[in-house]
C-alpha cells in the first residue's frame, strides 16, 4: 500500500518550555514544520511506510527547508506544488499545563495551498487502486479554493480505485471564508460533499457534533466527562447518513487537566456492526493514563497513522489489533515534544506487550 496524504504544512513556534508569548516575545522560540496531514505521512514514514506528501509551498529558503524536514524523514515529496503566489503559514502553540490549556494561534491567511487551484495536483500520477489517500476537514477550512482542490482529491481517489480516509478535525478559529455563512454550517456543507468519497472517517466526538450534528451521548469534553456507551452508536448514526463510510474511527480523550488526560480510541465497522475499543483489560476498556503530557498537538493525528499503519501490515492486519497499535502509538506521542510522533515501532509494541513503567532501556 502506498499511502499520500494531502493538506497544509506550517511553520509552528513555540517558547520553550511551558512559557507563554508574552514572556518570551522579543525573544527566541522554537521552530518546527507542522501540520496535521505531514504529521500523519512523517509517523507513517517513521514506521516503514511507502508515502508521499501533496501541498502547495512557495518558492524560498524557508520553504526548500520545510521540504528538505521532510525528505529527511523519509517522505516522498516530488508532488509538492512551488509557487511564489501565495507564503508559508504560521501558528504558535503555548503548552498547557495543569488547569491551563494548551493555546494555539494561527498566522496562516493568504498561505500557497489557500491559492493553488485543484488542477495544479497530478492526482492521476498520485493514486491507483493500490494506494491510499488521507485528508482532513483543515484545509477545505482555509478557503473556497483548498475546499474544491480537496473534493477533487478524494473524487480523483475513488475514480482510480484508492481508499480514502479522512479526519474531520474541525478547527473553529477557520471556516471563515464565506461571508454571512456560519463556520459550523459551512463546515458541514463542504465536508458533507467530502464524506461521499470516504471509506475510513476519523473524527472525535466534538468534531461529530460541530460538522454532522451527532452527539455522543451526554458527553461533555469541557468537563472531562465521556458517555463511552454512547460512541458505537454515534459510529452507526455516521454510517447510515454516508452507506459508503465502511469504518468509523474515534479517539476517547478524557482532559482531568491539560497535563493529565485518559487516553483510548473505538473502532467502528459497519460490516457486522461491530465496535471495537482499545486498550482493554479482560475484556473491559480500561484507557491510557497520562499523568504528565509533554505535548498534545499531533496525538489524533499520531493515532490516524498508527491505524492506516496497522491495517495495510502483515503482521496486524486485524482490526482490533490494528486499534490497540494506534491506541499505543497516540498514547506514546503525548510523551514526545513537538508534533511529530518519534515513537518506534519497537516502543509501541513494548507498551502493548505491558511495559509501560518508562523504566530506563539500556
Amino acid at each position: 500500500m502506498r499511502f499520500v496524504t494531502f493538506g497544509e504544512i506550517m511553520l509552528r513556534l513555540s517558547p520553550p518550555g511551558h512559557l507563554r508569548l508574552r514572556q518570551t516575545l522579543p525573544g527566541s522560540l522554537d521552530a518546527i514544520f507542522a501540520g496535521a496531514e505531514a504529521n500523519v505521512a512523517a509517523s507513517l514514514a517513521m514506521l516503514g511506510a511507502d508515502v508521499a506528501y501533496v501541498t502547495a509551498l512557495p518558492t524560498g529558503p524557508h520553504a526548500d527547508a520545510c521540504v528538505a524536514n521532510l525528505r529527511g524523514l523519509g517522505i516522498d515529496t516530488s508532488a509538492i506544488v512551488r509557487s511564489v503566489e501565495g507564503r508559508l503559514g504560521i501558528f504558535f502553540v503555548e503548552p498547557g499545563a495543569n488547569q491551563l490549556p494548551s493555546r494555539v494561534t494561527y498566522d496562516r491567511a493568504g498561505t500557497s495551498i489557500a491559492q493553488a487551484p485543484p488542477d495544479a495536483y497530478d492526482w492521476p500520477r498520485l493514486l491507483d487502486a493500490d494506494s491510499w489517500l488521507h485528508i482532513t476537514g483543515i484545509p477545505p477550512a482555509v478557503s473556497s479554493v483548498a475546499a474544491e482542490a480537496t473534493v477533487a482529491a478524494a473524487r480523483a481517489a475513488k475514480e482510480a480505485g484508492a481508499t480514502v480516509s479522512c479526519d474531520l478535525n474541525y478547527r473553529a478559529k477557520l471556516w471563515n471564508w464565506e461571508s454571512g455563512t456560519e463556520r459550523k454550517a459551512l463546515a458541514r456543507r463542504v465536508m458533507t460533499e467530502v464524506l461521499d468519497f470516504v471509506d475510513l472517517l476519523i473524527a472525535n466526538e466534538e468534531d461529530c457534533d460541530d460538522v454532522l450534528g451527532i452527539r455522543a451521548g451526554t458527553s461533555d469534553t469541557g468537563k472531562g466527562d465521556l458517555d463511552v456507551a454512547a460512541y458505537p452508536d454515534t459510529a452507526r448514526q455516521v454510517i447510515d447518513r454516508f452507506p459508503n463510510v465502511r469504518r468509523v474511527a474515534t479517539t476517547l480523550r478524557q482532559s482531568i487537566s491539560a497535563s493529565h488526560n485518559n487516553w483510548g480510541a473505538m473502532l467502528y465497522e459497519a460490516e457486522g456492526e461491530r465496535a471495537l475499543f482499545a486498550p482493554e483489560v479482560d475484556g473491559e476498556y480500561l484507557p491510557y493514563e497520562i499523568r504528565n503530557i509533554v505535548d498534545r498537538v499531533g496525538g489524533g493525528d499520531s493515532f490516524a497513522a498508527g491505524l492506516m499503519f496497522a491495517l495495510n501490515s502483515p503482521d496486524y492486519g486485524a482490526a482490533d489489533a490494528s486499534l490497540r497499535f494506534a491506541a499505543a502509538a497516540s498514547c506514546l506521542s503525548h510523551s514526545i515534544s513537538g508534533d511529530l510522533n518519534y515513537a518506534s515501532r519497537a516502543e509501541i509494541e513494548a507498551l502493548l506487550s505491558g511495559a509501560g513503567s518508562g523504566r530506563v532501556v539500556r
